[in-house]
């Protein structure tokens, strides 16, 4: 089976040396044939989340399609700019010449994605390759079959399989695949599969992109806005049955404002997911019967103030908050990613700096609250991927921002021209006059080291 993996990137790597992806009208040609392929096979890919997660078809479409569609109209439109050489400024010592960045795509990507979102972070990556001019072998996730399978079905009918790959299979699959001296690799998914894929990666010093997750926070200030905050954290934390990379990970509440706010919260989840969240037949499930018991093994670690109702047989945990929670419980050992908030409560900002410090820097941070010294003071002082004020993960949705981690959230960024960027290598170029030749550089100039001293001082 390794035989023929090496067999295909060997084929990859003949036909990215044959110089037909660096052409810029072939690379929008075959993002247009994407989009295409995405919306012939929109009802087909609904389906298949509908069967992995119970996804609505309104969940589907505004965090998996819709946001693909709008990402790759951008990059079909700007990407022409960005295949361009940017000149750049040129210092003084070097009187005659002209220096210039080159992007040049890296060659073969492996692009290995999660389960939670299994259409947009198989197929962003995936228009970041395009763009860039790179081709690419794909592994999706195998914790979500029926998606996978559309994917896999919808890319081979529209890719030569010698430009763009799917590879199914499960963990021995992925290893198999990075034994290989791939160009790039760009993975989404766990911290601890994220350290196994960095040392691989190592042992041919690949260039890699890990986008990860990690514990997020979301802070509630005393002059916050408690009927927003509750509004977008409710949504925030609860879509997907909080199987996002970028989710609230555990609430810090000003102690001034907590017993309001977790009112306002509670109100806000029967509002958006019902009474009896039970009978919400588009909540949705909690990908496998694995995840579902470490879940409901972290229900141990506080008093449940909402919800705790789980159905195993239905894989569905009710939204649930969670209160009187030790920061050395098992809840707030890893990434929650699933329905379940813990709460903790401060009474100064210092004290907030310091509980998020304690722990690896989070993927995403959310700070709510009026107060602009407040808000620079956490900005400025801790250390995280990215984030919003006043809101939570809508910060992912435009293409303008980066989106990555840093430290054990991740590395490298993407979406946009960022995406571009991820699967690109900038080659600085300098390009020297032959009219005229300084001697200043030459050993034994005349008065060469006096000048060159005033140069560059």
């Amino acid at each position: 089976m390794s035989k023929s993996y090496e067999n295909l990137l060997q084929m990859q790597k003949d036909y990215f040396y044959s110089g037909v992806t660096h052409d810029v009208n072939f690379r929008i040609k075959q993002l247009k044939k994407l989009k295409k392929a995405l919306k012939a096979n929109e009802k087909k890919l609904s389906e298949a989340l509908r069967k992995d997660l119970n996804k609505s078809d309104f969940e589907a479409y505004l965090t998996e399609m819709g946001v693909l569609y709008s990402e790759i109209s951008e990059t079909i439109k700007h990407v022409k700019g960005w295949v361009k050489p940017r000149k750049v400024k040129t210092p003084m010592t070097h009187v005659g010449s002209d220096s210039y960045i080159y992007p040049q795509p890296y060659g073969v990507s492996l692009i290995i994605s999660p389960w939670n979102y299994p259409v947009q972070l198989t197929i962003a990556p995936l228009i970041g390759a395009i763009a860039a001019g790179c081709c690419a072998v794909i592994k999706p996730s195998e914790l979500t079959p029926h998606t996978s399978a559309v994917l896999a079905h919808l890319l081979q009918q529209t890719f030569e399989e010698q430009y763009v790959a799917v590879v199914e299979g499960d963990v021995e699959t992925s290893t198999a695949l990075l034994a290989l001296n791939f160009d790039h690799i760009f993975f989404t998914g766990s911290v601890a599969v994220g350290k196994v894929v960095m040392e691989a990666a190592a042992k041919h010093l690949t260039p890699i992109t890990l986008e990860l997750g990690g514990k997020s926070p979301t802070i509630i200030h005393e002059d916050a806005k408690l009927d927003i905050a509750a509004k977008r954290i409710a949504w925030g934390k609860f879509t997907n049955a909080g199987q996002t990379c970028v989710a609230p990970d555990y609430l810090l509440v000003h102690k001034s404002v907590k017993e309001t706010f977790l009112k306002k919260l509670i109100e806000q989840i029967k509002d958006q997911f019902g009474e009896d969240v039970s009978r919400n037949s588009d909540f949705p499930m909690v990908v496998n019967e694995r995840h579902f018991d470490r879940l409901t093994g972290y229900m141990q670690d506080g008093t449940i103030l909402y919800g705790g109702n789980a159905i195993r047989e239905r894989r569905f945990i009710e939204p649930t908050i969670l209160d009187h929670v030790s920061w050395d419980s098992k809840v707030m050992e890893e990434e929650i990613f699933g329905p379940i908030l813990p709460v903790f409560e401060y009474e100064t900002e210092q004290e907030v700096i310091e509980m998020v410090r304690k722990r690896p820097n989070p993927l995403a941070l959310y700070l709510f609250t009026e107060n602009k010294k407040t808000e620079q003071n956490i900005v400025t002082h801790l250390s995280f991927g990215g984030g919003c004020i006043n809101d939570v993960i809508y910060h992912v949705g435009t293409s303008q921002l980066p989106f990555g981690g840093v430290g054990s959230s991740g590395m490298g960024a993407y979406h946009g021209k960022y995406s571009f960027d991820a699967f690109s290598h900038d080659k600085g170029i300098l390009h020297q006059s032959t009219k005229m030749d300084i001697p200043l550089r030459y050993h034994k100039a005349k008065g060469g080291l006096k000048l060159i001293k005033r140069i560059m001082k």
